[in-house]
């Protein structure tokens, strides 16, 4: 068990990719603080999951653009599981709408940067005093950070682009810690992200483009994710990593 012990928080760690990240930190040992915004039975529905499978974790409501709302998950984090945090995942995040600029306003911008990269920097401040020598910081930037994202997602496209430069900052100022940080850079994942925002022939045209033909699964983002948590990658730091099955090579 790579991570036996150790305490990890996963921002946005209810659903999807971050529902993926939860189960897999707690199935190699890890003590799990699964945080969310609203849906209350995803949340209870994860963690019962990782419970009947012999995993230890609890669940925090709470906003992670808002200061208040982290320091309470630090404090949920503390009376749960100890002081030490070795572990952090900020997975909160999201496209919210497909706007051009003609059509966006700036309290629109101003929100998607937030959920993006102010979440991001708000449990990186609150968390990294916490966090020991060999602890690890995993962003979720996107290959939208890369390429300047799809029709409709230059708002998302450019918070991606700032958590991918943010992971480069926070790794050279946290490194003389110990501290490790780097981001993953997930292409089309089966997730209802998707299910959203990509219409179905346009998923199908994208996996077909790419050289391993499918889409990728949330399972393969959150066994990244593990690898990045554990001492196995432990002179990896700064890095932003793709995982998009080939269809973008940075």
């Amino acid at each position: 068990m790579k991570l036996k012990d150790k305490v990890a928080i996963v921002t946005g760690g209810a659903r999807d990719i971050g529902k993926a990240v939860s189960l897999k930190l707690a199935a190699e040992g890890a003590k799990v603080v699964i945080n969310y915004l609203s849906n209350d039975d995803v949340a209870h529905t994860t963690l019962k999951e990782i419970k009947d499978a012999g995993g230890e974790a609890i669940i925090v409501k709470g906003d992670a653009t808002d200061n208040n709302a982290v320091a309470t998950i630090i404090n949920e984090t503390k009376k749960a599981f100890g002081n030490e945090i070795h572990v952090l995942v900020n997975v909160t995040g999201g496209l919210v709408a497909r706007k051009l600029i003609e059509d966006m306003d700036a309290d629109f911008w101003d929100y998607v940067m937030a959920l993006n990269v102010r979440s991001a920097f708000l449990l990186t401040k609150h968390v990294a005093p916490l966090m020991p020598n060999g602890s690890s910081i995993i962003n979720f930037s996107s290959q939208a950070g890369r390429d300047g994202g799809g029709f409709g997602a230059s708002a998302y496209a450019t918070a991606k682009g700032a958590v991918a430069t943010f992971t480069r900052a926070m790794a050279k100022e946290l490194g003389p810690k110990g501290i490790r940080v780097n981001a993953v850079d997930p292409g089309m994942i089966a997730t209802s992200f998707h299910d959203t925002f990509t219409k179905p022939e346009v998923r199908t045209a994208v996996a077909n483009s790419t050289p391993l033909r499918r889409q990728g699964e949330a399972k393969e983002v959150a066994d990244l994710v593990a690898y990045l948590a554990s001492d196995e990658s432990s002179f990896i730091t700064g890095a932003n990593i793709d995982i998009n099955g080939g269809t973008y090579f940075s």
